[in-house]
């Protein structure tokens, strides 16, 4: 991963883990041990599955420049629907509060797009590659006079 993608994979892992433990401490306050793990559980699923998200993209840019696009708006819709199945699956386990679980999944999904968004806003990232200039020299065209 060059470093450009590892500091945005930083810059939005920190801050959502960060929000991850404040909802696990909120849940642990309001519904107990269950309500903490339920969170902490909801915040690493959100982790997981938006950083492999994030893997999936930076590679699509690298290989498929022409899909990416059209591979980040289905990545989304399809990391939103997965996280909504774990939701329905989870609701009724008795390993960790449902509700706990829900609420620090969602607040951690938000966190990771909000952070990703000002990761990139805030990125360098040239729009063109200024090497290409020098190794493919324009023929001119049109008339010379």
């Amino acid at each position: 991963m060059p470093s450009n993608d590892v500091r945005i994979l930083l810059q939005t892992a920190v801050p959502t883990a960060a929000a991850g433990a404040i909802a696990a401490v909120v849940s642990g306050v309001v519904a107990g041990g269950k309500g903490a793990v339920g969170a902490g559980v909801g915040t690493l699923l959100a982790i997981l599955f938006m950083g492999i998200g994030l893997y999936v993209l930076q590679w699509t840019a690298k290989t498929l420049p022409q899909l990416f696009q059209a591979m980040g708006l289905m990545l989304y819709v399809a990391q939103l629907l997965l996280l909504l199945i774990f939701v329905a699956l989870f609701q009724d386990t008795s390993l960790f509060n449902p509700k706990a679980f829900a609420v620090g999944l969602v607040v951690a999904t938000v966190v990771w797009m909000a952070a990703q968004a000002r990761a990139h806003m805030k990125a360098k990232i040239f729009y063109i590659d200024p090497d290409s200039e020098k190794s493919e020299k324009p023929e001119k065209t049109g008339p010379s006079s």
